[in-house]
């Protein structure tokens, strides 16, 4: 076993990237503080390839030093729109045609190892703010939410890591059907 270079990782450049067909996922940050937090769902998003990110609230946007600090370009091949009311936002979201996924715990949560998303549906998955998380208004309106599960002493997890995980489990069903190409 080899590591390999970063010249033999094939990456594309930002106008391949544009190019390339995404999965209808999109990633709607709810007032989300942490610009780290905001430039590493960047990177995740760019890595599986999201349509879009809405910030949204005091969610702070590019360009930013901060945010660039973990997203290490990524805000330059991920689109992204900035929305000052959430709710305006997901209310259009759900009338174009996309299921509304809080990422929380409530009382109806579906546990993410338990949960198959379709790779026949549109996606807008929501994270919040990270002491409050997603506004309950906002909830209010979600088709479902997804709660990753959690076995230690802790309660919640970190955005970033949060993004990363669910992220993956809805990529995994679109590369899985032959939705996306993978390379």
């Amino acid at each position: 076993m080899r590591k390999l270079a970063n010249d033999e990782l094939n990456r594309k450049t930002v106008d391949e990237y544009k190019k390339v067909p995404k999965i209808p996922v999109v990633v709607v940050m709810d007032n989300v503080r942490s610009m780290h937090n905001i430039g590493s769902v960047f990177r995740t998003c760019d890595a599986f390839l999201i349509q879009t990110i809405y910030l949204c609230g005091i969610t702070a946007t590019p360009p930013h030093r901060e945010i660039h600090k973990t997203a290490l370009g990524a805000t330059d091949s991920v689109h992204w729109e900035y929305y000052e009311n959430t709710l305006e936002l997901i209310k259009k979201l759900k009338t174009d045609g996309y299921t509304l996924c809080a990422v929380e715990q409530t009382d109806s949560s579906n546990m993410l190892n338990n949960y198959t998303p379709s790779a026949f549906r549109k996606y807008a998955i929501i994270f919040g703010h990270e002491i409050y998380g997603v506004n309950q208004q906002v909830i209010d309106e979600c088709d479902l939410s997804i709660e990753i599960p959690q076995l230690g002493t802790k309660h919640s997890l970190n955005i970033a890591v949060s993004a990363g995980i669910v992220l993956w489990e809805f990529f995994k069903i679109y590369v899985n059907e032959g939705k996306t190409v993978y390379q």
